[in-house]
């Protein structure tokens, strides 16, 4: 890659976007430095690549230093972030490293887009369904878990790419074909200050040629409005207008790319509920986009299976259903997994982040037989049920592990309930992560069950 030869690199961050980024930046003739916090972890580097300088701790780029990828959890109030922009070198992401890689190429793969607060991941998933049904060399990439730089040079023709609003914080000239934004909601405040610019590096997904939005959220609405795209494309969960995709008759209807057209039914869409619809809507939009033809929007919807801990059915017994949702890792994604249940037992807490809960149990509290709290943040938690459904048994746990969790929402549940892990937080406190969670309460609900559940 021409813009790269002979440059000086560093990058911040030896995970698994660093070390696909100091890959792609060797293939292309590039000096790398990689560096960490943690020396053990470059030192696991060091076989993999060889003629890479890894530097443990640095808080200022080395003088030769002309360019630095960082990592998308690295905030921009690094030390040596924050050290490289007062010294004029510029930092940019891995997925902006991709992009401008890929434009290089003489023929670069189709971007399609995807971001918001939740919804993420399942949106791409069905893309890359829809895509591959179509007959086209897709990819998932992104923050779903592949990097862009693997799939770019891999030679995949279209790329699903799942960005968060750390990726699109640090991409600051990337114009996908098409790019969703799916929904918004606290997230992530910590790290970028405000709601207000956590909503403007989401909004990047809407700078290229198509920009689409779930149009029922007001405030993405008028992020669509007012972007910059050549072509606006809303989508609902209602009776779609002119220029929209949508729901009517049980169906999702796109009434935006070309003559009216069925995609598929509600019934075949998985997750169920109007998450799971609203995802397949967008998902169908980028891909109509692409050009893709109705029949194959329908055949990779009725394809697409939901990926681990995200509304993950795990068992039924005594007449009660147990569904993980680790997954829902703010209150916005929690809201919405509860949603899709008539009568609950919510199973809550953990790391919230500054964000705040009261909204969720405003909207949320009819549907609650009860609700099991855990984590550092039950409190929190707790009170916000007092405030706001007052009815609602609750029962706060200290020092506790899943399966006591499950054994309290067991107790509390009736025929015909769901209890859900949808913890409306991050997991750290008392997990390694988000599926280190839900692989705890499936355990414990098989433990619990006897065996007696189905699946």
């Amino acid at each position: 890659m021409g813009f790269l030869a002979g440059r000086h690199v560093l990058v911040a961050g030896a995970g698994v976007t660093g070390r696909s980024a100091a890959e792609a930046l060797l293939a292309a003739g590039a000096s790398v430095t990689v560096t960490d916090g943690s020396a053990d972890r470059l030192a696991a580097l060091e076989p993999m690549l060889p003629g890479v300088a890894l530097v443990p701790g640095l808080v200022a780029p080395p003088p030769e230093v002309e360019l630095v990828v960082t990592s998308p959890g690295w905030r921009p109030d690094s030390p040596l972030l924050v050290a490289a922009g007062a010294a004029g070198v510029e930092v940019i992401g891995e997925v902006e490293l991709a992009w401008r890689m890929g434009l290089e190429l003489a023929d670069p793969p189709g971007w399609l887009a995807v971001t918001g607060t939740n919804g993420k991941t399942t949106t791409v998933g069905m893309l890359e369904s829809i895509l591959r049904a179509a007959g086209l060399d897709a990819a998932a990439c992104g923050n779903v878990g592949l990097p862009v730089v693997d799939a770019l040079l891999a030679g995949h023709r279209v790329l699903a790419v799942e960005l968060s609003s750390f990726q699109l914080h640090w991409s600051p000239s990337v114009r996908p074909a098409a790019g969703v934004l799916l929904n918004l909601a606290e997230d992530h405040l910590d790290w970028h200050g405000s709601f207000e610019e956590y909503a403007a590096a989401k909004a990047g997904v809407l700078t290229g040629e198509v920009a689409v939005a779930g149009v029922d959220d007001p405030h993405v609405a008028r992020l669509l409005a007012s972007s910059p795209a050549a072509a606006h494309v809303g989508f609902t969960l209602g009776a779609p207008a002119e220029g929209q995709l949508g729901v009517l008759d049980g169906n999702l209807v796109d009434r935006a790319f070309g003559p009216d057209a069925v995609l598929a039914a509600v019934s075949d869409i998985r997750p169920g509920g109007p998450p799971g619809v609203a995802d397949a809507l967008a998902a169908a939009a980028l891909a109509r986009a692409h050009g893709v033809s109705a029949e194959a929007v329908g055949q990779g919807l009725r394809d697409f299976r939901p990926g681990a801990h995200r509304a993950e059915f795990v068992a039924e017994s005594g007449g009660v259903s147990y569904v993980n949702d680790s997954k829902a890792t703010n209150p916005h994604a929690a809201s919405a997994s509860l949603r899709s249940h008539e009568s609950v037992v919510w199973v809550a807490g953990g790391l919230l982040k500054g964000a705040s809960v009261d909204e969720l149990v405003r909207s949320e509290g009819h549907r609650l037989r009860g609700a099991v709290l855990i984590g550092a943040d039950r409190e929190v938690i707790a009170s916000a049920l007092s405030r706001h459904a007052p009815s609602v048994p609750v029962a706060v746990l200290d020092d506790a592990t899943m399966d006591d969790a499950v054994r309290a929402a067991r107790s509390m549940a009736q025929p015909g309930d769901a209890v859900v892990l949808a913890p409306a937080a991050a997991s750290m406190d008392m997990f390694s992560d988000y599926a280190h969670r839900g692989k705890a309460f499936a355990d414990a609900v098989r433990a619990l069950t006897g065996g007696d559940g189905r699946s």
